[in-house]
């Protein structure tokens, strides 16, 4: 690895400090966002057409872009994967993970990821994006597919999801 600020090279993965120039480096999470799209008492989820966890079903969702607020994140990747546009009804909650294995020996890439539950805004008409997602689908609380995609957090999301949508039918 290499220092971004001057382009020594550096002692240690992050935390460290560049001995050329002292420029800190950190390894931070990616901010990350995405939805549980809702309709009927299920919701939508993307089978991956790329790594990582390429084929597994997926929360429709991305990285933040750098000015980017992650509701907006939210709207725009289900928009790009599903082609539904959304409205973000709140936030589901938050969750740490990693994205994928690292490369060459460079730190594994961290992420935050936030998750809304959102429905959708004008119908359910699916446009899907055969560059990041290969299939779309609705699925039940008792349907949800098992090869889930970035498993660590997705199953936790999911959950969160269930006991939502299971708390808003007994009220």
């Amino acid at each position: 690895m290499f220092c971004w600020s001057c382009g020594a090279p550096l002692p240690a993965l992050p935390p460290v400090v560049c001995p050329g120039c002292a420029t800190e480096h950190w390894q931070n999470a990616k901010p990350c966002a995405g939805a549980l799209v809702e309709d009927r008492g299920r919701v939508l989820l993307v089978r991956r057409a790329i790594e990582p966890f390429e084929g597994g079903w997926d929360i429709p969702g991305g990285f933040c872009d750098a000015d980017e607020l992650p509701a907006t994140t939210a709207r725009r990747e289900v928009r790009e994967e599903t082609g539904l546009e959304i409205e973000i009804l709140d936030l589901l909650g938050m969750w740490i993970d990693r994205y994928g294995e690292p490369q060459d020996g460079a730190p594994e890439t961290l992420t935050l990821n936030i998750y809304y539950a959102a429905r959708p805004a004008n119908g359910v008409e699916l446009r899907i994006d055969t560059g990041e997602v290969t299939e779309v689908g609705w699925f039940g609380p008792e349907d949800l597919p098992t090869n889930l995609a970035f498993p660590d957090h997705a199953a936790q999301v999911i959950a969160a999801w269930v006991a939502r949508t299971t708390g808003l039918r007994g009220a």
